[in-house]
């Protein structure tokens, strides 16, 4: 058997040296063509135009590859969601809803939801993962300037981000079974005022 050469100026291309964002797009576009259960790593490795090997090395599994394209997607949604201009209350009150707004209709989380469930039990009962501790670090952000400009009342900061989070979260995953999407708008007006409220000196 005669073994083609490589040619010498051509270059080889490190396991490191292949993007993240690559794998990670090709993870994507398969989770929402045919959901985590059915997904392998081979199907990933495949997509991505890269070897197993190379995707083994920066991942165990499939759900280590899904954990990482979630903390992606939802790590850009904070950022589109960092604080607005205006008052410390309002800022942290629209914050919130904007992110409420695009994560229950992401489709990443509408595919996990309808077909993976179980993927999330962890995050909802067990630990927080990477994105939950970055809308709490925005959050509890513009608590402390509202509670420094007097428009948001005193108490723990932290604890007041937790409670906003924690009612944020139910409208997020709990509010697509309860109204129609027709609804939603409504549904975030509530929000606004819930959390408005809370805060409120």
């Amino acid at each position: 058997m005669v073994l083609q050469q490589r040619k010498v100026d051509e270059p080889m291309t490190a396991a490191n040296a292949i993007p993240e964002e690559r794998i990670l797009d090709a993870a994507y576009e398969l989770l929402l063509a045919i959901g985590m259960k059915r997904l392998t790593m081979a199907d990933i490795a495949r997509r991505a135009e890269v070897s197993r090997a190379t995707l083994y090395r920066r991942w165990p599994n499939v759900r280590a590859v899904i954990a990482a394209l979630v903390t992606r997607e939802f790590a850009a949604v904070v950022d589109r969601a960092r604080l607005p201009e205006g008052p410390s209350r309002t800022r942290v009150t629209s914050t919130v809803v904007h992110l409420v707004g695009e994560l229950r209709t992401h489709p990443l989380l509408r595919k996990i939801i309808e077909v993976d469930p179980d993927f999330l039990v962890p995050y909802v009962f067990e630990r927080r993962g990477t994105s939950t501790e970055m809308q709490l670090a925005l959050v509890r952000a513009g608590i402390e300037q509202g509670q420094d400009d007097g428009s948001i009342r005193g108490g723990d900061a932290a604890m007041l981000a937790r409670s906003v989070l924690l009612s944020a979260w139910s409208f997020t995953l709990t509010g697509p079974v309860l109204v129609a999407p027709s609804e939603y708008a409504a549904l975030d007006a509530e929000l606004s005022e819930l959390i408005d409220r809370y805060l409120a000196p």
